[in-house]
């Protein structure tokens, strides 16, 4: 793992734990879409659902204004995105893959690079 890479992740751990302790990065109790309530009840689209909401926080956190508002809109289009799938879980798993995959490229390439680390 690149180091930078590794010192960021180990200095936000406890966001990471503190999400985790709950289930996914919103409450299950007032899951409305047939989206929301496949998360809920799948563990492994929790941990996704967990993990993005976690890197696409720190990634807010870590880039410019300019950079936060692209990110705060390419969130929205995704959730659109991921809630297209209604219920079916290996559509869920892919929009989760896909966007984690971007933020995780966000975080390496825009933030890393140039972070004080």
């Amino acid at each position: 793992m690149n180091k930078k890479l590794a010192m960021c992740l180990a200095l936000f751990s406890g966001i990471a734990f503190t999400q985790s302790l709950q289930a996914a990065s919103f409450s299950c109790d007032a899951a409305k879409t047939k989206t929301e309530k496949s998360i809920c009840k799948n563990r492994s689209l929790n941990d996704a659902d967990v993990k993005m909401a976690t890197t696409y926080q720190i990634v807010l956190h870590a880039l410019p204004m300019g950079g936060r508002d692209n990110q705060k809109d390419a969130q929205q289009q995704w959730l659109k995105k991921r809630n297209a799938c209604a219920a079916g879980v290996s559509c869920i798993a892919k929009a989760y893959q896909q966007r984690q995959k971007q933020l995780d490229t966000i975080l390496q390439d825009r933030v890393l690079s140039h972070g004080p680390f």
